[in-house]
C-alpha cells in the first residue's frame, strides 16, 4: 500500500520523501509545483495537482491503494499570512477539508500532519509544551490550529486518526546535499545568512538588539529537517501499531540566538558576512524553545543532527552547490 504525500515537492516533505523511500514505502507526492520543486522529488510518483481537486483527489484514492496520508500542503509564510489572511483560510482550510471529505469517502483512516509553534502564539513558559495554551498570533498558526482541531473531531466522527507535529525552525539539508531549501521569498533565517558568502546580499539584517537574552537578539530551537523526516515516518509506525491520535512539538530543546547563528556561519563559510542592526520586528517573541520529551517517549524520537555547526554546514553544502536552487 502506498503513502500519498501532499505536498511532497516542497522543502520538508521532499526530505520526508527520501525517509519513506529509505524504508521501502510505496510513495505518491501529490503537489500544485506552486512553492514546491518537480526536482527536489527523488522518488516515488508524482501527481501534479491540488487537494482542493475533489474529483482530481477520488480518481487517485480509486487508482492507488492509499494507507495513510502525510499532510504538508499548506501556505506558510507568516508574514504573508497577515496581508493575505483570506488566501490562508482558502487554501489551508479548505484545502484540509478537501483532502478529509476524500479520505472518508475513501476510506482511508490515518493521516500525519505537518503543524507548526504558530499555534502557541506568544509563549507563557519556556521550553514550550503540548498542553500549553494555542493563542496564535497570525493567520497561519490559526488555520494551523484549526485543522488540528478539524482532525480531532474527524477522530471521532469518522475514525480518522492524526498525529500532528509542531516543529520549531527547521533548518538544514539533504547530507549528500541532494536536495535543500529553496523559498520563493526566501525568509528564513539560516538561507538569509548564506546569500551573503553567496554574493546575493551584501550582509545580513538583526532585527532588535535588546531582548531579554544573553546577547540581546531573539533566541529559537532550531531541528534539522532530516530529524523532522524521521519523526514523520515514526509517527506514521506509531498510526499503525496503535491508531490513536495525539500531538507532538519536535525540536532541539535548546535555543541559538540571532548573533550565534550568523557567528557559526562566519565559521563554516569562512566569510565576515557582514551584519546590520535593525529595529524589531512587531510580534517576535525573545525567547521560542520546544520541549520534545512527549515526542522521545512515545514515538522513540531522538534527533541526530543536534549541532548548529552541523546544520549550518549541510545548509551551505546544498547552497554553495546549488546557488540558484533546483534545476538552475
Amino acid at each position: 500500500m502506498a503513502i500519498l504525500v501532499t505536498g511532497g515537492a516542497g522543502y520538508i516533505g521532499s526530505h520526508t520523501v527520501v525517509e519513506l523511500l529509505s524504508h521501502g514505502e510505496e510513495v505518491i507526492v501529490l503537489d500544485n509545483l506552486r512553492t514546491g520543486h518537480r526536482e527536489s522529488v527523488l522518488g516515488g510518483e508524482l501527481i501534479e495537482g491540488d487537494i482542493r481537486d475533489g474529483d482530481l483527489l477520488d480518481r487517485l484514492f480509486r487508482t492507488h491503494e492509499v494507507e495513510a496520508v502525510i499532510h504538508f500542503a499548506a501556505h506558510s509564510l507568516v508574514g504573508e499570512s497577515v496581508g493575505k489572511p483570506l488566501d490562508y483560510y482558502e487554501n489551508n482550510l479548505l484545502g484540509s477539508h478537501s483532502l478529509l471529505s476524500a479520505m472518508v469517502r475513501h476510506g482511508v483512516k490515518k493521516i500525519v500532519f505537518s503543524s507548526t509553534a504558530a499555534t502557541y502564539g506568544e509563549p507563557k513558559r519556556i521550553p514550550i509544551q503540548e498542553e500549553d495554551d494555542t493563542l496564535p498570533t497570525n493567520p497561519y498558526g490559526e488555520t494551523k490550529l484549526a485543522m488540528e482541531r478539524m482532525f480531532r473531531w474527524c477522530d471521532g466522527a469518522y475514525g480518522v486518526k492524526s498525529i500532528s507535529l509542531r516543529y520549531f525552525n527547521a533548518a538544514g539539508a539533504h547530507p549528500e546535499a541532494k536536495i535543500g531549501e529553496d523559498h520563493v521569498p526566501e525568509t528564513h533565517l539560516i538561507p538569509l545568512i548564506l546569500q551573503v558568502p553567496l554574493g546575493k546580499r551584501e550582509s545580513i539584517h538583526i532585527f532588535g538588539n535588546d531582548y531579554p537574552t544573553p546577547d540581546g537578539t531573539p533566541i529559537r530551537d532550531y531541528i534539522h529537517v532530516m530529524d523532522l523526516a524521521v519523526a514523520h515516518y515514526l509517527a506514521l509506525e506509531k498510526l499503525r501499531k496503535e491508531e490513536k491520535s495525539g500531538v507532538y512539538n519536535l525540536g532541539n530543546g535548546r535555543g541559538f540566538s540571532v548573533k550565534e547563528v550568523i557567528e557559526t556561519a562566519r565559521r563554516v563559510t569562512g566569510h565576515p558576512i557582514p551584519a546590520e542592526e535593525k529595529g524589531r520586528r512587531a510580534g517576535d517573541p525573545a525567547i521560542l524553545i520546544a520541549s520534545s520529551d512527549r515526542a522521545k517517549e512515545e514515538l522513540g524520537w531522538r534527533p541526530q543532527h543536534e549541532s548548529l555547526e552541523e546544520i549550518v554546514a549541510s545548509a551551505w553544502e546544498w547552497h554553495r552547490t546549488h546557488p540558484g536552487g533546483f534545476g538552475k
